[in-house]
């Protein structure tokens, strides 16, 4: 613990130079722009920044990396709340009651608890690097393809069980996602499946296109349907409710501190940011107080739990990627990507031999994450004055974003086309009252935990002995099974429990 703490003030020394300062408020703000534009996101803006690392010091172009994408996951949470269209994959659960509560007239209300809430979880996530990163790799080491199933059973059982709507809904969303999940190559063999003879379909369906249609256009047909054209949201921006939303935070500890605990837990296994954003969300949904308001309408904690969990994952998924090569996210991938042309060689040697790149970037984490916070609370008056503009103006602009989005993905105009479609799907799921958190994570994550499992059944001939092999796989498949079980027994209970109090009120 000693040693971590003197390598932390050493790579302080390192990070706090006005070089890095200047390149981390650089990186920030682009981080912010690729965060607001749907369709970028923040593995793609890394990529696109990458190039013009290769001339700078390792220490200087991890620290511009590693800043974009702190600004690209707090850009990711404007667009969510102030039109309900995720910049980033792993905000799209903020846009359950942060859009809500901007369409309130509270958009600096909802912009400044996601901004506070993520950067408690980011710091959350840097405090967990900094004290266990020395060991850490041996504990990674023991996931093989039945503990990554294992999680993926628990994030699907952990909306199965606890998301609040009927469980035949949640089903019914989940198998779609993985349906679509499913589409083009099968990794494990290899063929082609579910392509129905388009060619184009064989790289599947991207992400960003099933978002934006089942977000941005679902939401839209949704809004001229009810005629919200004519009603234009104004809001007073004061920087005394920035600042009291910010100090109210700590009321909502106990969903904080959760939240990060999970999102730490999703960010060093696979599970990584998307994943835990829901699996957050929904268990706070779960744990919400009796007779308060319900999610889904603008409630604080629906914003809390997902921006706390996903960026303490973000920010924990480099973890495995310093320690063991192992990437967290897509983003720690291309980061990655990065060390390697820089000559470094990501792995647990990479403390031994590297120690003022690897302390110098972890201690940039902690001055990042505080330059990232004062520049987006800093434009918060600036997003909140979008929602002020009429809503005939917005939409086609909300139009124009998606299409261009969708199309920028891979240039096709099939991914244009498969948004429309996206988007009479979110727009049949709001009418029936179906949950569409399930079907976006099946689409995340399923073909992942399909390939997890089959490579498990693979390694045991066939055998779901292999699920209960070790301690660490069968402790997480068990609190799937709970996920799942314990919520119905307790609806079972609780009418028991009540008939009597009703049968002394009658008498």
């Amino acid at each position: 613990m000693e040693s971590n703490i003197e390598s932390l003030m050493h790579g302080f020394g390192i990070a706090i130079t006005m070089q890095h300062i200047l390149l981390m408020m650089i990186g920030v703000l682009l981080g912010i722009l690729v965060g607001v534009l749907p369709g970028l996101g923040a593995p793609n803006g890394v990529s696109l920044l990458l190039p013009l690392t290769f001339g700078m010091q390792p220490v200087s172009a991890i620290i511009l990396l590693s800043s974009m994408y702190w600004g690209a996951l707090f850009g990711g949470s404007v667009t969510s709340i102030l039109f309900n269209i995720p910049g980033e994959p792993s905000s799209v659960a903020t846009t359950f009651d942060g859009y809500p509560m901007a369409r309130d007239g509270r958009p600096s209300t909802a912009l400044a608890t996601a901004f506070g809430s993520a950067a408690f979880g980011a710091l959350v996530g840097v405090v967990l690097i900094t004290l266990v990163a020395s060991w850490v790799a041996q504990f990674a080491l023991r996931f093989g393809p039945p503990e990554y199933f294992a999680v993926y059973f628990l994030a699907f059982a952990s909306f199965v069980g606890m998301g609040g709507t009927p469980p035949i809904k949640t089903l019914v969303a989940l198998s779609i996602g993985f349906a679509i999940a499913a589409i083009g190559i099968d990794t494990v063999s290899g063929s082609v499946r579910l392509t129905f003879g388009v060619p184009e379909l064989v790289k599947g369906v991207d992400f960003v296109v099933a978002v934006m249609g089942l977000f941005g256009i679902g939401e839209l047909l949704l809004a001229v349907e009810e005629e919200m054209h004519a009603k234009a949201v104004s809001s007073k921006i004061d920087w005394r409710e920035v600042l009291r939303t910010i100090a109210g935070l700590p009321r909502y500890g106990w969903t904080l501190l959760r939240s990060a605990a999970i999102g730490c837990w999703m960010g060093i296994t696979p599970g990584g940011p998307t994943a835990a954003s829901f699996m957050s969300y929904g268990i706070a949904k779960r744990f919400a107080k009796k007779g308060s308001r319900p999610f889904g309408t603008g409630v604080p904690e629906g914003i809390v739990a997902p921006e706390a969990a996903d960026h303490s994952a973000g920010t924990s998924a480099l973890l495995p990627m310093l320690s063991l090569g192992i990437p967290g996210s897509a983003t720690a991938a291309v980061m990655m990507g990065g060390l390697m042309i820089w000559g470094l060689n990501p792995g647990p040697m990479l403390f031994v031999d590297q120690r003022d790149f690897v302390w110098g970037l972890i201690a940039s984490m902690y001055v990042s994450n505080i330059v990232a916070v004062v520049l987006v609370l800093l434009t918060v008056p600036v997003f909140a004055a979008l929602m002020r503009i009429p809503f005939f103006i917005i939409a086609p602009l909300i139009f124009i974003i998606c299409t261009v989005g969708a199309y920028s993905v891979s240039n096709s105009y099939l991914d244009v086309v498969l948004m429309f479609g996206f988007g009479i799907i979110g727009y049949l799921f709001k009418k029936a009252a179906y949950p569409l958190a399930p079907l976006v994570l099946a689409i995340v994550i399923g073909d992942k935990a399909e390939d997890a499992f089959r490579q498990a059944m693979l390694m045991s001939k066939g055998s779901l002995g292999i699920f209960f092999s070790s301690p660490l796989v069968t402790c997480l498949i068990l609190g799937g099974f709970a996920f799942l079980v314990v919520p119905q027994l307790m609806k079972l209970v609780r009418p028991r429990r009540a008939r009597p109090g009703l049968e002394a009120t009658e008498v």
